[in-house]
């Protein structure tokens, strides 16, 4: 494999790469249904799903390394990387689980993201900007998509209501990271770049509880624990990922198509 690569540490790119990397990192995850999903049409509906956010992450990548100490483009950003210097939320990477454990954190991620992305549409940079007008029109409809699959499985049958609850229960002690504030996300704020992520949490309540009612699910309870997949600090999982996500980089090392 090539030198691994590392980006600059300018405030403004390591925002960037957070969010880059958590649209990059979930859309591997979701791609992993391709073939497995329960019925032809949710194939489709998770892929189209997958490459929307797989573009939302090449555009941040490749702006965070115009902005980077020494230029990188996405590629090297997604496949050159070392496991520490991804900066995704840990909830992200966790294995993919069944179909109601997708759909949980597929809503959880869409109703982060579209407060997210609306937010980024005024932001100091007009590159940002562009990206997230049109990542905010994607995003809307995958909160839908997972909406709907939440409140069917919810208020479905016995199975499916106790396995949409215990994937909630799963994903839950992993939300405080989405909210959580330091000195990167302070930056982004007082620069204009972007939100901090901590003020998105009131929109995302509002979100997941209106789902969670129809759905007639339980909120779980709010844990303590702050995850730290944005300071690198990742699950045993992402080395997994990562083995398989950068598998032909490796074999070929500065291969291109």
């Amino acid at each position: 494999m090539s030198t691994s690569v590392q980006p600059g540490q300018r405030a403004e790119v390591q925002y960037l790469l957070r969010v880059g990397d958590a649209c990059l990192v979930l859309s591997h995850r979701i791609s992993e249904w391709i073939g497995h999903s329960p019925v032809l049409e949710e194939d489709l509906a998770l892929g189209n799903i997958a490459l929307d956010l797989l573009g939302q992450a090449r555009a941040l990548l490749t702006r965070a390394g115009q902005l980077g100490e020494a230029p990188l483009d996405e590629d090297q950003l997604a496949y050159l990387r070392e496991e520490r210097h991804y900066l995704n939320p840990v909830m992200m990477e966790l294995p993919r689980g069944d179909f109601a454990f997708t759909q949980a954190r597929n809503l959880i991620a869409a109703c982060w993201l579209l407060p997210l992305w609306t937010r980024l549409q005024a932001s100091s940079d007009a590159e940002v900007a562009a990206i997230a007008a049109k990542a905010v029109k994607e995003v809307r409809y995958h909160q839908q998509h997972a909406a709907e699959w939440v409140v069917r499985l919810g208020d479905g049958s016995a199975e499916s209501t106790r396995r949409m609850q215990d994937a909630l229960q799963q994903l839950w002690p992993y939300v405080n990271e989405l909210f959580a504030a330091d000195a990167i996300d302070a930056a982004a704020e007082a620069s204009g770049l972007g939100p901090a992520w901590s003020s998105l949490k009131p929109d995302w309540d509002a979100a997941m509880d209106e789902v969670l009612a129809e759905a007639r699910l339980a909120r779980p309870k709010d844990t303590p624990h702050v995850y730290a997949g944005v300071r690198g600090i990742h699950s045993e999982h992402m080395g997994h990922l990562l083995s398989t996500m950068q598998h032909l980089q490796r074999a070929y090392p500065g291969g291109v198509w």
